[in-house]
């Protein structure tokens, strides 16, 4: 009996570090601007990684968890910049005179797929992780944007405006055989890969407000997470697949909650009376 006891005690404690296991990283205006954070995934610990008087937003941390990739218009016009984990090292990847922004590490760490103006219109580009050799992989007039790589690294998922309303696309690593996935008269955003490559959530003001939505990667059996009357976004999984964090505006400014995978156990993890958004969660060898 005593051993069994022993056994149970261990499976709860194992359960509980894994529920506390990993960080997310989030973009915040709580000191008057927007400037990176990160905190244990249960809301703990909440750490400023950034701290200038520009906007530091869009946190993508590295494959290996080591280096975190952001946005920044600290030279004036909104450029990619990576540091280190803990904030140290901050390097400028691009420099031109329009914006990139919203950079997305491939699986493997030697690239990422970002946005830029750099064409007139928002487009999808790729470059190596030290920042050189650019190249577009979409180009149309509409706006693309939020770029998200499979776990495979064979396919990135994309927002865009292309068919009139913002529908989710797909399209191979080279920016080959575009697919749209979603298609109503409504917008469906940020699409995130599920660790497992076989979902991709998003959100959607399909039924009038902002809410998550998770789909299969092919675009079919589209499942409503959130169902309130604010808006919920920006979705981010975590590295098991078994819970997703999300910016909301439920209590009256956007905070930082997390909820299962199915969308239950919905939880809000930071609590003040700025902007808490764009929570990125970090792999597990962090």
């Amino acid at each position: 009996m005593r051993t069994l006891v022993i056994l149970l005690a261990l499976l709860v404690v194992a359960g509980l570090a894994e529920e506390g296991a990993g960080r997310i990283a989030f973009a915040s205006d709580r000191d008057g601007d927007y400037e990176i954070f990160i905190m244990d995934a249960d809301g703990s610990n909440q750490t400023q990684l950034t701290d200038n008087t520009r906007s530091d937003q869009d946190p993508a941390w590295s494959p290996e968890g080591r280096g975190i990739a952001f946005s920044s218009d600290r030279d004036g016009d909104v450029e990619i910049f990576v540091m280190d984990s803990d904030g140290s090292n901050p390097t400028r990847l691009t420099d031109n005179t329009r914006c990139d922004w919203v950079p997305a590490w491939s699986p493997d760490g030697l690239s990422l797929a970002f946005v830029s103006n750099r064409v007139e219109d928002w487009e999808i580009f790729v470059m190596d992780a030290y920042g050189n050799n650019p190249t577009q992989l979409t180009d149309n007039t509409s706006k693309d944007y939020l770029p998200t790589w499979s776990p495979d690294g064979r396919s990135i998922a994309f927002s865009s405006t292309r068919d009139g309303d913002w529908e989710i696309f797909v399209m191979d690593a080279v920016g080959s055989n575009q697919t749209q996935l979603t298609d109503n008269n409504s917008s469906d955003q940020d699409p995130a890969w599920s660790p497992d490559g076989r979902r991709i959530a998003f959100c959607s003001d399909r039924d009038g407000d902002w809410e998550i939505f998770v789909m299969d990667a092919a675009g079919r059996n589209s499942t409503r997470l959130t169902d309130n009357t604010s808006n919920d976004y920006c979705p981010a999984w975590s590295p098991d697949g078994r819970r997703i964090a999300f910016a909301s505006d439920r209590d009256g400014d956007w905070e930082i909650f997390v909820m299962d995978a199915d969308g239950n156990n919905q939880t809000q993890l930071t609590d003040n009376t700025c902007f808490d958004e764009h929570p990125a969660w970090s792999p597990v060898e962090y």
